[in-house]
């Protein structure tokens, strides 16, 4: 029995409640889910916007801007983080959501709603970036791993709740309170992040040195990705009236997204180099694998098994649920060292996909690869925030930002390659695309998890040379 005098000599643990946190802890998880709801909540209300302003033709674009704008701003946000610190950046993106939200919810004409989409993609960048280097600087180590599965758990509600408010206030107060009411949550929100990072001054570097300006480079290289993104978007949606030139403008925009990529991502990032580089080619595989089966799960539940396009949705629902429960199994206190947490995730991962690609390949009932896709989802949320540690554990403190915003912009541009891949897939098989073409799509998710799970070794430290 320990004495009363070890009692107080031992340290006491530390929380992401204590008072030094707190604000930190709310004001995150605050805009975090702000963030879910508006994400969740757009697909359903821009139906409607593009039909009250007569732009049903523009509903690509509307779509694609976002996208687009997000992986330019990745680039920025990492070079400013790393330079200036994360509040200038997380200032400016809470600033540009805000004026989003405006910029849509009052557009008279269809051109304000594609430059408010524009500029919800790049304040999503500078928010995410800025708020991983705030983690970084401000929580110890130990309580990281809890930040991010809080950052998981925050999506679960909007996954299941964010469609259908966003429905009711579409259908009954319009479409565009969907956009201004995210103004009312948006201000206290700031409040409390301006409280956390009150004590972080800015760091700004006087010295232009070779390395800075060979950074500067990569927005170039970020631009040109993103018009890749927004070309894949569009032509994918072509597919269906035509496959030809469509086809062959995906094959031409996915080879120049690779060569971008190749310029933005760290060097060895391709061949899975050891330590940052793999974390970096494991972010683009599990998201390219947990994403390309995700988006076509629905399609295939109601046209191969006949499911209501609202029973179709469970999948959505399990998605959310299921990754906040993998977020937060790694978030425990446990001593089991970060690569094998990252392992057991891709293994989960692996054969939860590979349960799920049955739906394609056999008549089994939709619950056997629906309970695949549980166990997907646990091992995302096991996946995803060890990755994020990783980042930060192999970053420099000064390159946390760019490393940061390099490995979402991996997840970003390869779930937009597999899903203009699998497009083309499903447009050449016609109106109906049957189960050869979804088992060829779920199968290649697999695949996907298999590699990650076999590069997963090469995610550490490289040692260091004799």
């Amino acid at each position: 029995m320990a004495t009363n005098a070890e009692a107080v000599d031992s340290p006491r643990r530390e929380r992401l409640l204590d008072r030094r946190y707190l604000p930190l802890t709310l004001g995150a998880v605050a805009l975090v889910t702000l963030g879910a709801f508006e994400n969740r909540a757009v697909g359903t209300a821009l139906p409607s916007l593009a039909t009250d302003l007569g732009a049903i033709s523009a509903f690509g674009v509307l779509n694609a801007a976002p996208l687009a704008s997000y992986v330019v701003s990745l680039a920025i946000a990492g070079l400013w983080s790393d330079r200036s610190g994360p509040v200038p950046a997380l200032r400016a993106g809470v600033l540009s959501f805000g004026v989003a939200q405006v910029l849509v919810g009052t557009a008279p004409t269809v051109h304000f709603v594609i430059a408010g989409r524009l500029l919800s993609g790049f304040a999503e960048g500078l928010i995410d970036v800025a708020l991983m280097v705030l983690v970084a600087r401000i929580l110890p180590p130990s309580l990281r791993p809890r930040m991010f599965s809080l950052f998981a758990a925050m999506w679960v509600l909007p996954s299941i709740l964010g469609p259908g408010v966003a429905g009711v206030i579409t259908e009954y107060a319009g479409w565009r309170w969907v956009f201004l009411a995210a103004l009312g949550v948006l201000v206290p929100t700031w409040i409390l992040l301006r409280h956390a990072v009150h004590s972080l001054r800015s760091e700004a570097e006087s010295d232009e040195t070779e390395e800075s300006a060979s950074r500067r480079a990569v927005v170039p290289w970020a631009i040109g990705a993103a018009t890749a993104v927004f070309v894949l978007t569009i032509a994918g949606e072509r597919l269906e009236s035509s496959t030809t030139t469509p086809g062959i403008v995906i094959a031409v925009a996915v080879a120049a997204l690779a060569v971008c990529s190749v310029r933005m991502l760290p060097p060895g990032s391709f061949r899975a180099a050891r330590g940052l580089p793999a974390v970096v080619a494991l972010r683009g595989l599990v998201a390219a694998a947990f994403a390309g089966t995700g988006a076509w799960l629905p399609l295939l539940l109601t046209e191969v098994y006949g499911f209501r396009p609202t029973l179709a949705g469970v999948s959505l629902t399990i998605t959310g649920v299921c990754w906040a429960l993998g977020s937060w199994l790694q978030g425990r206190d446990h001593d089991l060292p970060r690569p094998l947490v990252l392992r057991s995730g891709l293994t989960a991962m692996t054969v939860g996909l590979a349960a799920t690609a049955l739906l394609g390949w056999t008549d089994l009932p939709a619950w056997v690869g629906l309970s695949g896709w549980a166990i997907a989802g646990v091992g995302m949320g096991l996946t995803s925030p060890s990755l994020s540690l990783l980042t930060l554990d192999l970053s420099e403190p000064t390159h946390v930002g760019r490393n940061s915003g390099a490995a979402q912009m991996a997840g970003s541009l390869s779930v937009a390659a597999i899903l203009a891949v699998s497009g083309t897939l499903v447009a050449f098989a016609g109106e109906d695309p049957g189960r050869p073409t979804f088992a060829a799509i779920l199968t290649s998710g697999a695949a996907l998890a298999l590699l990650a799970l076999l590069v997963a070794g090469r995610a550490t430290a490289p040692e260091p040379a004799p």
